[in-house]
């Protein structure tokens, strides 16, 4: 069995969310879709407190990341596509095949869930929209709107309309071809896809095979519920009986200290851990502030055990009960989370505003850390298009 501090935990698991490659070097749009392959999906949210969430994400990782060149690859060349994994994520187009699979493992519950919401006419309403679609073009919601006495009203009521259209999205049939501004647009799958990307099959057992490996890889070391919730894909019974399959050559059980060193925690991980561990290039010595939805925040079991940090996100906390704030992001400085800040970027102020600061017990802001939080504030404040860094408590 091979065991690995905390800290190489920490390393590796950065290591495979790309925060170990250099931040500043120019990204191009092909470099930009390696990360996100390396990745594996991107999440979306709507929330534009410094940037969306995608976008921080990969600014994160690098900070000559360009959203057109997100949006380039998604609407023109089509590389990538917008699917459901936990949530709302972006995902590589030649992973369709797999999506494939889940759409036909999930469209009977979700079209059970819908019809019990929207009523037993919604179906029909899903044929209607799929046929105007189809002779008219990619739509937006707010394309089935048509004048009425009292004011707009959709082709469909609110609850026909747009919920046809994210019923038909969640269950493959259209798919997101662009967005306008953060408003989606739909378009039929058959046409949003490239021919190769859209016409990929594979069997069960391949779909299983591919889930639960290329999970693992990401994840470093895992136990079967981290690899089930990785893409949301499978059970966890179907990632045991995965493991049960492999080769013992192949697979080795791994121990893992946890962050305040109280635990040994088991996972497994593929043959030779210690020695891509080893290989590790450094952690470049910087902070960096995280998306609350960034892949290394996203599993809070596993990041309270593996990092010693306590995270939620309180925007749907009622303001007296919040512990910190709405919208509160966290702060990584080389292999640890070492707080979390409360910031926003003000654009009619042309600011970065900063409303308050929280480092975790037995951090101290030195002036070499204060140096390091500054610029990563003025990177922040770039990628929120915005001047200035205020500090409003000071």
């Amino acid at each position: 069995m091979v065991r690995l501090t905390n800290r190489q935990a920490r390393h590796l698991v950065l290591h495979l969310q790309g925060l170990t490659m250099p931040p500043h070097l120019k990204q191009s749009a092909a470099e930009l879709f390696a990360t996100i392959c390396q990745l594996g999906f991107v999440q979306v949210d709507s929330i534009q407190w410094v940037e969306r969430a995608h976008h921080m994400t990969l600014f994160a990782r690098n900070q000559t990341y360009r959203p057109q060149h997100l949006k380039s690859l998604i609407e023109n060349d089509r590389l990538l596509f917008e699917g459901w994994t936990h949530d709302a994520s972006i995902i590589p187009a030649e992973y369709y095949r797999f999506w494939k699979r889940r759409f036909q493992r999930k469209e009977e519950r979700l079209r059970k869930n819908f019809i019990r919401w929207q009523g037993e006419g919604f179906l029909g309403q899903c044929d209607d929209l799929m046929e105007l679609i189809s002779k008219q073009g990619p739509v937006r919601s707010r394309d089935l709107e048509r004048p009425k006495r009292d004011g707009p009203q959709e082709m469909w009521q609110w609850h026909d309309g747009k919920a046809a259209l994210e019923y038909l999205w969640q269950a493959g049939h259209l798919a997101i071809s662009a967005r306008d501004g953060f408003q989606k647009v739909y378009d039929l799958s058959a046409r949003f896809f490239n021919e190769k990307d859209y016409c990929g099959e594979c069997d069960q057992d391949e779909f299983v095979d591919w889930a639960c490996r290329s999970a693992l890889e990401r994840l470093g070391f895992g136990t079967p519920a981290d690899i089930s919730r990785y893409w949301n894909l499978l059970s966890i019974q179907e990632v045991r009986q995965w493991l049960s399959e492999q080769d013992d050559t192949a697979i080795e059980q791994v121990e893992l200290v946890t962050a305040d060193g109280s635990k040994l925690r088991e996972a497994v991980a593929f043959s030779g851990l210690a020695k891509r561990v080893e290989d590790l290039p450094k952690i470049p010595d910087r902070i960096r502030i995280l998306s609350p939805f960034d892949p290394v925040i996203r599993d809070r079991k596993r990041l309270e055990w593996l990092f010693d940090f306590d995270y939620r996100i309180e925007i749907y906390v009622p303001a007296p009960k919040r512990k910190y704030g709405y919208y509160v992001f966290p702060i990584l400085e080389k292999d640890r989370i070492i707080g979390r800040i409360d910031m926003r970027a003000n654009r009619p102020e042309n600011e970065l505003q900063i409303k308050q600061l929280w480092l975790e017990p037995g951090v101290l802001l030195s002036n070499a850390r204060k140096a390091r939080l500054d610029a990563e504030l003025i990177r922040q404040a770039r990628l929120g298009s915005v001047d200035k860094v205020i500090w409003l408590n000071q």
